[in-house]
């Protein structure tokens, strides 16, 4: 390309002079072809082809099937239930299959009482409605899922109608409404999980302390001197202090790893074109991902499993080998 190097009042005068019909286009778009003739016909690949057998033992899952049955399919390949090895969804499901309405008392007034800026959107009357529901599915018998009942959190660059979507800013619900449910999200409803509410984070996610001068710093439930890492920094605060027994974040360059690491929890970052990113603020991107994160491994496969599926245009594209 061949254009001066500029800066400050210099810089100025040559966007001028790029815009300029006559000029522009003679001298400097046509002379260096840019934006001409571009012709992209069909999406990159980003992920090369090979042969690969499943390993012995393995479950596949069909990214085709309900969320609640892949779900259920993933609790099969679980150890046996053991209670007294470590807090998981399947302690707690065990310990509340007919009291959701009970544990989310005790849930509305833990986020409401400590100052730890964990959530920047939450509605107890929604978060009542909703285990309301869930108890009374159980009362009948009829459980959507495993997850039903199970309180997990939404970081707040991803829809959870009816909750706005900022990113952690103050401006940016104002230009792009929130409509719907991501579809991370609704896979998650459809398997009667209890969404929280919208997770503190990082502003714009373009940090890693998980510092909010909007909101407020999101607190390490270990240590409130303490940052607990970004950008998803209340996803990863509201897991690791036992308010929500997962959470769903996302991941460029460690904005789900880095506060699952120094929260002590498990955080996952999924594979590039394994979830369906529709409705998330970064849907059009080529690194981030929704990812979950959970207490333990085993509970971020059950998640996983809910939350699975590519989208269309990535089952063209990248053409993904089967979830194992």
């Amino acid at each position: 390309i061949q254009a001066p190097h500029a800066m400050g009042l210099l810089l100025r005068i040559f966007a001028w002079a790029f815009e300029l019909p006559i000029l522009g286009q003679i001298f400097l778009k046509k002379r260096n072809k840019i934006l001409r003739h571009t012709v992209i016909p069909e999406q990159p690949m980003f992920r090369p082809e090979f042969p690969q057998e499943p390993e012995p033992g393995t479950v596949v899952l069909d990214e085709d099937d309900k969320p609640a049955a892949r779900v259920e399919l993933a609790l099969n390949c679980l150890r046996p239930y053991d209670p007294f090895l470590y807090w998981t969804i399947r302690d707690y499901a065990h310990a509340y299959r007919s009291t959701p309405s009970i544990v989310v008392e005790h849930v509305i007034s833990a986020v409401e009482d400590p100052p730890m800026s964990l959530l920047v959107s939450f509605n107890a009357s929604d978060l009542r409605k909703q285990a309301a529901a869930s108890t009374k599915r159980f009362e009948e018998g009829q459980p959507l899922s495993f997850l039903d009942g199970i309180f997990i959190a939404i970081k707040d660059d991803i829809d959870c109608y009816p909750y706005p979507t900022k990113g952690g800013s103050t401006w940016f619900h104002t230009v792009r409404p929130t409509k719907d449910d991501a579809v991370c999200v609704s896979r998650l409803r459809s398997c009667g999980a209890i969404l929280v509410g919208k997770a503190n984070m990082h502003e714009m996610g373009l940090g890693t302390t998980g510092n909010n001068p909007n909101n407020g710093t999101t607190r390490n439930p270990h240590s409130v001197e303490r940052y607990t890492g970004g950008s998803s920094s209340g996803c990863a605060a509201l897991v690791s202090s036992g308010i929500c027994q997962a959470a769903i974040g996302t991941d460029a360059g460690g904005s789900v790893r880095i506060p699952s690491a120094l929260c002590g929890v498990v955080g996952l970052k999924t594979t590039y074109g394994r979830n369906n990113m529709k409705g998330c603020i970064c849907e059009c991107g080529t690194v981030e991902v929704v990812s979950p994160i959970a207490a333990t491994v085993e509970d971020v496969m059950l998640v996983y499993a809910a939350m699975l599926g590519s989208s269309p245009s990535d089952r063209i594209s990248l053409h993904p080998l089967p979830y194992l």
